[in-house]
């Protein structure tokens, strides 16, 4: 998969993935406007151009932007070296919606009418500590 920021600086290449997911939890939506649209491609992940902008957002996390044109480009979990990466990004890719996380803070003024697996921050949180 190839994609690329708003403004072309930043490119980004990893393997291909069909599967997206979206988070509700209040970082994402105050990051992106809404929940995150996003993939989950493991470690292996190339930028090309211009070098990603980082925000350590948590212990455990970083967040990665265009520094010229703002394009959210990726959630990195450090324990894990996993980039989830914004859809945006893929412009060209089938994606199918198949998760949601921190449903449990998603507003009442959307909804998605897809079948998706569900999980609360906490099953998150539990699932993450248990490395499953």
């Amino acid at each position: 998969m190839k994609g690329s920021c708003l403004c072309g600086a930043i490119e980004v290449t990893t393997q291909d993935h069909h599967e997206a997911g979206l988070c509700h939890c209040s970082m994402c939506r105050r990051w992106t406007g809404g929940p995150m649209f996003a993939v989950h491609c493991g470690s292996d992940v190339q930028f090309k151009g211009e070098a990603p902008a980082v925000y350590r957002s948590s212990e455990w996390a970083e967040r990665g932007f265009c520094a010229k044109c703002g394009t959210h480009l990726f959630y990195h979990l450090l324990p894990a070296n996993e980039y989830v990466l914004s859809l945006g990004l893929f412009q060209e890719q089938p994606f199918k919606l198949t998760d949601e996380i921190f449903i449990d803070e998603k507003p009442a003024y959307y909804e998605f009418r897809n079948e998706t697996r569900k999980m609360t921050g906490q099953e998150v949180f539990d699932r993450f500590a248990s490395g499953g």
